[in-house]
């Protein structure tokens, strides 16, 4: 019915060649100043789901009532001394805080004057009362090092070691580690390879490793949304002042950035990274399959020419209707130029194939004519069904899809009408020759005659994989989690993952926003049990518990060490001579209990040290001296400040540390941290559950992943019902015949039976990146059975050695070779989909070209 007219625009169209040609060149700026001033693109994953979730409402709301925990570039700073860590934290700290430029604020967490100073509180009564007696064990080594805190005072401990040797009245059995990496030291400075000494290690054992080994400075960087990569000034700017520190540049510290900012940033540019010249191959590899399918560059040119016009258009209509594209719906151009080629490369195989004089003006009217009366119809079916497929997305809550719906499906109808209005204008002022006998496969015809003669085999081979298939189903797993999307080797995401084991600085934590300070003691106290769970972080987790018990521990030792530890004029400090005299005295005195030492003391090896430095030149001890004590006084005013602790409350926890876990209005934020890693989806979503038995309104980054995971799902699975029946009312209405819908439907489910049966076997997990696939597969599949099923009701004999099949074929290493461009990007998640894709399109193929032929009726087709 709708044959005719469609032959007489395409006829209309083509006697006005170069007035519609110059149209769509007009529209074409216009959709290029569109893109170029009202469309961006945002790698926020966050913004890929509805707000009308209420997960989603819960989630958004943290972010507006804690900001200073969203959009943070963070420093990880890893060092081979703690000293070295916290000194590198301190001064990047300080740098970044100043530059006004690129940060609101830079900040060190875990170096809050209350965090130090209440220090050992936060220790279980039996290991500080371990520490404490060990420090006053080591009460005249210190008093020693307070009033001289140089390797001069540092060599006179050692000498009143030997003397308690001497005496028999020193017992060294608990200080043999201390001693030993106190002998590594000695040994490299007098050789003159000097090496930073820690104290912290030296003194605090085991102990020192409950700090953990990462120091952090977060930032709040100002962010550029103007930019691709919003955070990338912020983030050089960091890189910067961390490259000119002194640790940093000789190689004993590295800072890693991470944080949402650093990973979205990262994510953009590994998703751009090889698009241009994989854009460039996939356009030349398109052409070279356009060349063979059609035979002439006359063809080859129209068809890119309205591939990139209908493409320009249809991102002037995502500028105007979307405004900011998602990680999903940018890949509307792949869909595009896979689904719409098709449409061209059908019509322009049809029109090279008509039986006209293509010399003649006329001859090239009609012969559009015709192929209009033959494929228009055909096309505009494949464009209806195929946008309603896409648009059936439309309405879901996961908006990357949705947006990728509506842009998708808009696109196909502006497919359809560049087909049928530039095409036959540009093949007009082209003028191709025609008539090529070559656009059928007729030596395929054989194999269409044994299909038809094994059909009954066929057929229960594809049946019993549909049904492996539908059995398979249930073992399909979506993973929501959006690091597994990211590129693993981007600094970011290694940084991360130097986190991950930290159950505190996981990313995969839990929030619950509760009405009072009471009520999150309560809620702590009772998620702490839940299975899976590490800890549960209130304001109150600031303040120590069993105060009395532990600061009765903390002050018998500060009375016995902070008279001696609070020196008011410590010795000056001491020059090469006097270094070396000290150096000479111990060695003297060690030298004096070698008998009394096994053989493998390390007071052997000190010995030694220290009676080579006593020879060596005055750079070689003063350098001894600085690596020895460096980091000595930090570590005594350290003991100092926390020797003196004091009673604390809720009350006494600073704002910088209270704003983080309570509000104006008197809500309070319980933290829920996981037990083990839960970089595994099957973890991470039995954590979640957990704690949402207990508490149904828990919010934070594992309960948006899981969540956005099931939210993805359900979309999907209303939007495939609703493609299906749309796409059964169009096929209906156009072929007017219940069994011939169901045609072109049956080799449709059984392509995506078959993607699902590689998807388990393979296996490739399925995340938000590579789910595009079953719009692409629904797309792509109608097109594809549409012609052949028409072809069939028109009469045409054998599907295989028609136009057609050679059309199908073209159109899927053209759809193929776009999709194999992603399936080779550095990012997971693009590669993932392009991998899916590839999955997809190869099913497709075979249920459209083998699949098809068996199950179109025999009276209709076997007439030989």
């Amino acid at each position: 019915m709708l044959s005719a007219p469609i032959g007489r625009f395409i006829t209309f169209c083509a006697r006005h060649a170069y007035a519609v040609v110059a149209l769509f060149f007009i529209l074409s700026g216009g959709a290029v100043f569109a893109g170029m001033n009202f469309l961006g693109v945002t790698t926020d994953t966050s913004k890929m789901l509805s707000d009308r979730l209420e997960w989603k409402q819960r989630s958004d709301e943290m972010g507006r009532l804690f900001p200073q925990k969203e959009n943070l570039l963070v420093a990880v700073i890893e060092a081979d001394l703690p000293e070295e860590g916290r000194e590198t934290a301190r001064l990047l700290a300080e740098r970044l805080a100043a530059d006004h430029t690129h940060f609101n604020f830079a900040e060190r967490p875990d170096a809050n004057p209350y965090l130090v100073r209440n220090g050992l509180m936060f220790l279980d009564p039996q290991p500080l009362s371990q520490v404490l007696n060990d420090t006053i064990t080591a009460q005249p080594f210190l008093s020693a090092l307070a009033q001289d805190p140089s390797a001069r005072g540092l060599f006179g401990t050692l000498s009143l070691i030997a003397e308690g040797v001497k005496q028999g009245q020193a017992d060294l059995g608990g200080f043999q580690t201390a001693l030993s990496g106190f002998a590594d030291n000695m040994e490299k400075a007098a050789a003159g390879h000097p090496q930073l000494l820690s104290w912290e290690q030296l003194l605090g054992g085991k102990l020192s490793d409950l700090a953990g080994r990462y120091q952090f400075v977060i930032t709040k960087p100002k962010l550029d949304y103007g930019s691709f990569q919003p955070g990338g000034a912020a983030a050089d700017a960091m890189s910067k002042a961390a490259q000119s520190l002194e640790f940093v540049r000789n190689g004993h510290v590295k800072v890693h950035l991470t944080g949402q900012v650093q990973l979205d940033d990262e994510e953009f540019a590994t998703v751009a990274e090889g698009m241009v010249a994989g854009l460039l191959g996939s356009l030349a590899l398109v052409t070279l399959w356009l060349t063979l399918a059609v035979h002439s560059w006359r063809v080859v040119l129209p068809i890119v020419v309205t591939l990139v016009v209908g493409l320009l258009l249809t991102t002037g209509f995502a500028a105007v209707a979307v405004g900011t594209l998602n990680l999903i719906s940018v890949a509307f151009a792949i869909l595009f130029v896979g689904i719409a080629v098709d449409f061209a490369i059908q019509f322009s195989v049809r029109f090279r194939a008509q039986h006209q004089n293509g010399e003649s003006e006329q001859g090239i009217l009609a012969a559009l004519a015709e192929t209009g009366d033959e494929t228009g119809h055909q096309i505009l079916v494949a464009a209806l069904a195929t946008s309603a497929g896409f648009l059936a997305f439309t309405p879901t809550a996961f908006l990357g899809v949705a947006q990728l719906g509506l842009i998708a499906g808009i696109g196909m109808m502006v497919a359809f009408v560049c087909t049928t209005s530039l095409l036959p204008a540009l093949l007009k002022i082209f003028h191709p020759p025609l008539d090529c006998p070559s656009m059928g496969y007729a030596f395929m015809q054989p194999v269409d005659v044994k299909i038809r003669h094994h059909r009954k085999i066929l057929l229960g081979i594809f049946g019993a994989v549909a049904v492996a298939g539908l059995a398979l189903v249930p073992r399909l797993q979506f993973d929501g989690d959006p690091l597994h999307t990211k590129n693993p080797n981007s600094e970011g995401m290694k940084a991360l993952h130097l986190l991950m084991t930290n159950p505190q600085s996981s990313p995969y934590s839990a929030e619950l926003l509760v009405k009072s300070l009471d009520e999150a003691k309560a809620q702590a106290a009772r998620l702490s049990a839940v299975p899976g769970v590490h800890d549960a972080m209130w304001l109150g987790s600031f303040v120590p518990e069993k105060q009395d018990e532990k600061l009765a521990l903390i002050q018998d030792a500060a009375t016995v060490l902070l008279p001696t530890l609070i020196v008011p004029s410590p010795k000056p400090a001491p020059d090469a001579q006097a270094l070396r005299d000290a150096a000479q005295n111990t060695a003297t005195a060690l030298g004096g209990i070698l008998d009394k030492l096994p053989q493998q003391d390390p007071l052997r090896r000190i010995q030694a040290a220290l009676a080579k430095l006593a020879t060596s030149s005055d750079q070689i001890v003063q350098d001894a001296n600085t690596a020895l004590v460096r980091f000595l006084p930090q570590e005594l005013d350290q003991l100092r400040v926390m020797l003196q602790a004091k009673p604390v409350t809720v009350k006494d926890v600073p704002p910088e540390l209270a704003d983080d876990y309570l509000l104006p209005d008197g809500r309070a934020l319980v933290e829920v941290h996981p037990n083990g890693v839960m970089s595994n989806s099957g973890a991470l979503r039995k954590f979640v559950t957990s704690l949402q038995k207990e508490a149904p309104d828990i919010a934070g980054t594992a309960v948006d992943i899981v969540e956005s995971a099931r939210s993805i799902v359900r979309a999907f699975e209303q939007a495939a019902a609703a493609a299906i029946v749309m796409i059964a009312l169009i096929l209906f209405l156009a072929l007017r015949r219940i069994r011939d819908m169901a045609l072109v439907l049956a080799p449709l489910m059984l392509s995506a039976l078959m993607t699902v049966i590689l998807i388990v076997l393979l296996p490739e997990t399925l995340n938000f990146a590579n789910i595009i696939a079953l719009p692409l597969l629904l797309g792509v599949g109608v097109s594809f059975n549409i012609y052949f099923v028409m072809n069939w009701r028109d009469g045409v004999q054998h599907p295989l050695a028609s136009p057609t099949a050679r059309a199908v074929l073209f159109s899927a290493l053209t759809t193929g070779t776009a999709f194999g461009s992603l399936a080779l990007s550095h990012h997971p998640g693009t590669a993932s989909m392009g991998r899916l894709l590839l999955l997809s399109l190869g099913c497709t193929l075979l249920a459209t070209l083998v699949f098809v032929p068996a199950l179109l009726p025999k009276r209709d087709i076997d007439k030989e």
